[in-house]
């Protein structure tokens, strides 16, 4: 064992291993968003930006790509930060799974902020969130296809009602990588706090959308005026 880590191990508490862990995570996307920020100019080019925010393996053909954790994205930017983009030079923004990992009070804000602001005028804003409707509706109810649904796709630890519900609210890991629970009410409620217009949810896109992600997602799509 490397001898810091072994002092470390001895010598600290669980939770602060743990908080040394995160910071050693946040320095290392530091990094890789500074690097990212210098590669922007040499990825701007053609006559319309579209971003496919938090892409992971999905990458789309014609826009720009962008994912902290997936080295083969176009850019590995953590939006927490500034975005390095000028303003209203974007006409479409994507995201699919991917603002719930997002802190409500602050970096919900930001997003949007960043979003309106890069966005032209008449832009698009396409975002998919899980549905959290869904499992309330249905809890209690053993005999709702969101269980039999729940259980294809969640870790074999989850064994009852309760167990499922907080995989969808935190999606359980070291730090909890889910942050926010969304539903069409609280999703258009702060796209037009954001300054958003024409708020409304949609159906399933086959040309926009994972279809492996039809099931138990929500769909909203918003223009910036």
């Amino acid at each position: 064992m490397n001898p810091a880590k072994e002092y470390l191990k001895s010598r600290a508490t669980k939770g602060l291993r743990s908080a040394v862990r995160q910071l050693q995570e946040e320095w290392r996307i530091s990094r890789r968003h500074r690097r990212s920020v210098k590669k922007v100019p040499q990825v701007l080019h053609g006559p319309e930006l579209k971003l496919n925010l938090g892409c992971g393996p999905n990458a789309k053909p014609g826009w720009l790509n962008i994912d902290l954790f997936n080295p083969s994205a176009d850019l590995q930017l953590d939006l927490r930060e500034h975005w390095p983009f000028p303003d209203s030079s974007v006409s479409h923004i994507y995201s699919e799974h991917v603002f719930e990992h997002f802190e409500f009070r602050d970096e919900v804000p930001h997003f949007l902020s960043e979003s309106v602001r890069v966005l032209q005028a008449g832009g698009l804003f396409d975002v998919g969130v899980p549905d959290t409707d869904w499992p309330l509706h249905a809890y209690g109810d053993p005999d709702n296809h969101y269980w039999s649904f729940a259980k294809t796709i969640l870790p074999d630890w989850c064994e009852t009602q309760l167990d499922l519900i907080n995989f969808h609210f935190r999606q359980c890991s070291e730090w909890g990588e889910h942050k926010y629970a969304w539903n069409e009410d609280s999703l258009a409620r702060s796209l037009k706090k954001s300054g958003f217009s024409s708020v409304v949810r949609r159906q399933f896109d086959p040309a926009l959308d994972s279809e492996f992600r039809r099931p138990g997602t929500l769909y909203m799509r918003a223009v910036k005026p």
